[in-house]
């Protein structure tokens, strides 16, 4: 017999909607401290000390004050307009999308028992009595349509949020890079904390008010909350395809034309696409990487959560065990909270060489105390020994044991955030090396590129596999699930860090855009290469959560379904593994065509300003911005539909004529190459990025060899950047999603496809 954990229910009902509610307020707090920077020409916003030097600073440099001031505010109300306008249509095609989905949810699993009302014995346990698989569809159906919404509303607050602060993060890097860098900084807090605290207090409610009606049917009451995980992540699937689709079509296009045909600056006003590159950043890295991470916290809480109902914790009816993978979450707000603020209040930046450390502490710092957090969490959320259900079979477990599990996937995800950092940050030897082979041309940077994304596969697949070996042998796929919510409790800190790249490179483009001074110009692009390794140790973060993610899911779902073991030599599971191994390169043949097919688009709308608007290279015309706009969005809208089908309907696919044996083969298949295109895919495309910064930034003497802007090595490292550019933001990090969507899809249908699935063998046996 188990017995109950230290910490009485009644604490766990305030604690964790309390922690909840401090993220909120505090990012309500860090939002009220950036829109302290105005954005009026005020001669008294500075009045603090020196504030009347630092205006002496830009006046003695001839730069009119108000002039500039002004600029900036433009430029980001045409972002921000631009943002706004794309996510509202982008929504309305997705709000379709999730109406029928919902209604396909409803009708499949309400299937189950003919759409009857009366109670049925217990999946796992035949002795008891559950409520009715209709009961399932219709809360299954509404926690579907309460997950999509709050990973629609998660992307959306944060683009609001930065195309907020990216004029502001401009105009304080007048007043130095510290003071740029905690504006960009504070508003990716804002959007991490806002992001967790949601996503942790609408599942909570959700879970209170469906047990009303369940009551002690634990069982029936988790399997329907999966439905919240399905719905996060196949908004943020058409978030980060669409996103993605439209920010390199602009990307490209911009780069193409401007800097490797006309030889301008990145971001130069004259470009006509470079507004839409700028609203790109923000619906595609921002809105995107927000429900994305969203739908990861969402589906390993709900994978845990499954597991835990048919163990002791749900047996048991012991509220608080049950709850352990929200009270982790709780604890890593209040952890990240404490991060935050050393960032911010505590260590004060002076030079640009001290961001990225500042950065990287950031993700230390949090891991290090966050470890302290699981142990006490373990100790009061635990009984001492209770059972873990693994394959038909209870588990004993102690508390202690599955503490491992959680601060391993912590730590593992602390390891892939380095690796990640050390292959695609250019104060390291492998960009660097990249960065040298521009020298001969485009064609050995590609292939340097290319053979480093592959390498930098290696140690994060060790650190994962490891994980898995870890948490399985001490607590089975319950094991898995923890670990994989160990790597996202501190997903407030994940988001802040990878939120302030987009801010900064925006912050970047405004300057340019504004005609601000060189000076500044280099200290918003210091922030930029440093939210460039950031964003891609953010990417690393995503991928080594979707796998573990991923696997407890698969783990959930071959229980549900009945599988007693996928072997692996039947021809129904190998098929399934062949299929499953593909879809990874089939979904991203079809996100890379979509941005190449856009950018051409793109290029020739640019080329077609420059050759036909007079004045324009002079810089006495203004382009026509507003077409470029279009054609990303026409282009994102159109192109997102055909992967986001492929990833739904797969799964539905093969489980109602192949049934759940091969679905288990295609799940596994996905998860092993999917794993490994999407890292190797996301490093490349960092690296090609920062190969190129690096020679830009001339701050080396090999650097200085290689450059400046626009010799030949620049070029060739240009080109190599620019195919990078698809790689790293549409296909790379759109593959976790795959993997997981898939995953947690067929979890949701397993009741279905375990009555009526493998329509096409039973027809031919």
């Amino acid at each position: 017999m188990t017995g109950k954990a230290l910490l009485p229910e009644l604490w766990t009902e305030i604690l964790v909607p309390v922690c909840a509610v401090v993220g909120i307020a505090f990012s309500l707090f860090q939002w009220y401290i950036v829109s302290g920077v105005k954005l009026t020409a005020d001669r008294g916003a500075s009045s603090e000390k020196n504030g009347n030097e630092d205006y002496l600073i830009e006046e003695e440099e001839g730069v009119n004050d108000q002039s500039v001031v002004a600029k900036c505010a433009e430029i980001q109300t045409a972002i921000s307009e631009g943002a706004t306008s794309f996510l509202f249509t982008e929504y309305k095609y997705v709000g379709v999308f999730m109406v029928l989905f919902a209604a396909i949810i409803f009708l499949f699993l309400g299937s189950v028992q003919g759409f009857s009302t009366k109670s049925q014995p217990c999946t796992y346990d035949q002795t008891t009595t559950c409520k009715p698989a209709l009961a399932t569809a219709v809360f299954s159906t509404i926690s579907f349509v309460l997950g999509a919404v709050t990973s629609v509303l998660s992307g959306f607050l944060g683009m609001k949020i930065a195309t907020y602060a990216n004029a502001r993060t401009t105009l304080e890097a007048r007043r130095g890079v510290g003071k740029a860098f905690i504006v960009a900084f504070r508003s990716g807090a804002v959007m991490g904390f806002l992001l967790a605290a949601n996503g942790l207090l609408v599942l909570y409610i959700t879970i209170n008010l469906f047990k009303i009606y369940y009551g002690d049917d634990w069982e029936g009451l988790f399997e329907s909350i999966t439905g919240y995980g399905l719905g996060g992540s196949s908004m943020a699937l058409f978030g980060r395809v669409g996103g993605g689709i439209y920010t390199k079509a602009a990307d490209v296009g911009a780069d193409l034309v401007g800097k490797v045909e006309r030889n301008i600056p990145e971001d130069d006003p004259r470009n006509p696409a470079v507004i839409a590159d700028n609203v790109g950043d923000n619906v595609g890295d921002i809105a995107g990487m927000g429900s994305d991470l969203f739908g990861s916290y969402a589906e390993s809480s709900c994978a845990a959560l499954v597991v835990a109902s048919i163990s002791s914790f749900g047996i048991n009816h012991d509220f608080t065990a049950m709850l352990f993978p929200l009270l982790i979450s709780s604890v890593g707000i209040l952890v990240c909270l404490i991060t935050t603020l050393y960032a911010t209040d505590i260590s004060e930046i002076k030079a640009v060489k001290e961001i990225e450390p500042a950065l990287k502490n950031q993700l230390i710092i949090s891991t290090v105390i966050m470890t302290v957090g699981i142990a006490v969490v373990s100790w009061i959320g635990l009984p001492s020994s209770f059972t873990i259900f693994n394959f038909g079979t209870q588990k004993v477990v102690k508390n202690w044991e599955l503490f491992l599990c959680v601060a391993v996937g912590l730590w593992a995800g602390l390891i892939i955030g380095f690796v990640t950092e050390y292959y695609t940050s250019n104060a390291y030897s492998p960009v660097q090396d990249v960065a040298d082979s521009c020298r001969t041309g485009a064609a050995t940077n590609v292939i340097f590129g290319l053979a480093l994304g592959y390498k930098s596969v290696i140690i994060p697949i060790f650190a994962i596999a490891v994980s898995i070996f870890v948490s399985f042998s001490f607590a089975a796929m319950y094991g898995v699930a923890v670990a994989a919510l160990g790597m996202l409790s501190t997903i407030a800190t994940g988001l802040a860090i990878d939120a302030y790249g987009p801010i900064s490179d925006n912050a970047g483009g405004i300057a340019e855009m504004a005609g601000m001074s060189h000076r500044i110009r280099e200290r918003t692009d210091a922030l930029d290469a440093a939210g460039n390794t950031t964003a891609a140790i953010g990417k690393g973060f995503a991928i080594g959560s979707a796998a573990l993610v991923s696997l407890a899911l698969f783990g959930a779902f071959v229980s549900r379904a009945g599988v007693q073991t996928v072997d692996v030599l039947t021809p129904k599971v190998v098929i399934g593994l062949l299929v499953g191994a593909m879809l990874p390169y089939w979904f991203s043949a079809m996100t890379m065509k979509s941005v190449g097919s856009a950018a051409l688009k793109m290029v020739e709308e640019v080329r077609r300003q420059f050759n036909t608007i007079p004045g324009l290279m002079e810089g006495t015309a203004k382009p026509d911005y507003a077409t470029c706009v279009k054609i990303s969005t026409d282009a994102s809208i159109k192109e997102m539909i055909p992967p986001g089908c492929l990833v739904m309907l797969t799964p539905l696919i093969v489980g109602f004529f192949f049934g759940v044996e091969t679905l288990s083969g295609v799940l596994a298949g996905s998860l092993v190459s999917g794993v490994q295109v999407a890292i190797s895919a996301s490093n490349t495309g960092g690296a090609w990025d920062n190969a190129k910064k690096y020679i830009e930034a001339g701050a080396s003497e090999h650097a200085r060899s290689l450059g400046p802007k626009g010799s030949e090595p620049h070029k060739a490292a240009v080109i190599g950047d620019t195919i990078g550019d698809p790689l790293k933001d549409t296909s790379g990090p759109s593959l976790n999603i795959l993997i997981k969507l898939m995953a947690v899809e067929s979890l949701v249908f397993a009741p279905f496809f375990a009555t009526h699935g493998g329509f096409l063998f039973r027809i031919f046996s």
